[in-house]
């Protein structure tokens, strides 16, 4: 398994596979940044992927490959990103090696950083560098992924004629679209929403400090949207993005978004808490929402509220250039935060 630690080439198509949509995307490199050619989602059955493990593999294929052909995407080689239980992030910190010692150390002593039997994993690194004349010692980012969950994805992708190049994983996805929009020199939250997980990366100066994944996301409140007024699931979907107006059930929907949002909350707050004990001198500037689940009515002025952030949707296209004819302008603003995972997939150079 290759990690994204590579220098830029040809880009991959990014292909990014939820609980409840598969999303592609394929950018250009120019002189002036990216260029979007193709864009597209479409959503899976209900199950068929479930916390980061392929339970209907054919059928999923069967609607990337309908995807890529509706897009008219020639490319290949694509990359994919994984979460969930099948995959640890774990920061380390040790005497300064070269990468050949480094990894040879890894190797050995992985298994007291990681709770999975290292002959189950893919194992990667990078040394974040963080060691100064006064340190030798140096913050090293260590991925483990579960090697029965990657090779089902590669096998998936293969058998509808693509070729799998890049192994990405969400947090260091998102990490990489945002550093295509924003400078590195700031301290942020960024906080990515799906269906059925929330991802947390926290920023400082470039470098990523603390990194979770949570198993919650907007399917329940959909669910308990879809329970609490009997309606089937496009349109309590729809109620809950406003799309549809609340009207005499405004009450019980407040009720709704209140318990469940102040869950997703306190997870952040979690997260910004531990960061703010170890960073004192370094306080973050704001906070970036993507995913699906940052388009929920009222969930950006909540976190606000509640973090004393500055809190923003992420548009990973806004810096981007596409071709007005083909893409929709409005269209590619509305879907920005729910691609900021794949944006940051496709901008990954191909390494075969």
């Amino acid at each position: 398994m290759k990690l994204p630690f590579v220098s830029r080439e040809q880009l991959v198509v990014g292909v990014d596979i939820g609980s409840h949509a598969v999303k592609v995307c394929e950018f250009k490199k120019t002189d002036k940044g990216y260029h979007v050619l193709a864009l597209g989602s479409a959503v899976i059955p209900e199950g068929a992927v479930d916390d980061g493990t392929l339970e209907d593999p054919e059928k999923v294929g069967e609607i990337i490959a309908d995807l890529f052909k509706n897009l008219n995407i020639k490319n290949k080689k694509v990359g994919f990103s994984i979460s969930g239980y099948s995959v640890i992030v774990k920061k380390v910190n040790l005497a300064v090696m070269d990468d050949e010692q480094l990894e040879e150390y890894l190797m050995l002593e992985a298994e007291q950083y990681i709770p999975f039997d290292i002959s189950d994993v893919y194992l990667d690194f990078q040394d974040l560098k963080t060691n100064t004349p006064e340190n030798d010692r140096t913050d090293v980012m260590l991925v483990a992924a579960k090697k029965d969950i990657v090779d089902d994805y590669l096998e998936m992708l293969k058998n509808i004629n693509l070729q799998p190049v890049i192994v990405d994983v969400d947090g260091f996805a998102l990490e990489n679209t945002y550093e295509t929009n924003y400078e590195k020199s700031d301290n942020v939250a960024l906080v990515d929403i799906g269906a059925s997980k929330m991802n947390i990366n926290i920023l400082s100066k470039g470098v990523s400090v603390v990194a979770r994944d949570i198993v919650v996301g907007s399917r329940q409140l959909t669910e308990q949207i879809q329970g609490a007024f009997e309606m089937e699931y496009d349109e309590a979907e729809a109620l809950k993005l406003g799309q549809i107006p609340a009207e005499d059930k405004q009450e019980e929907m407040e009720e709704i978004f209140s318990s469940t949002c102040t869950q997703w909350v306190l997870e952040i707050k979690k997260a910004i808490d531990l960061y703010h004990s170890n960073n004192p001198d370094a306080p973050l500037s704001r906070l970036v929402l993507s995913g699906g689940g940052a388009k929920v009515v009222g969930l950006a002025e909540f976190l606000e509220s509640e973090t004393s952030l500055s809190v923003e949707l992420f548009n990973p296209f806004s810096n981007m250039s596409f071709n007005k004819k083909k893409i929709d302008a409005d269209y590619l603003e509305r879907v920005g935060p729910e691609m900021a995972i794949v944006s940051g997939i496709a901008i990954r150079p191909s390494v075969i």
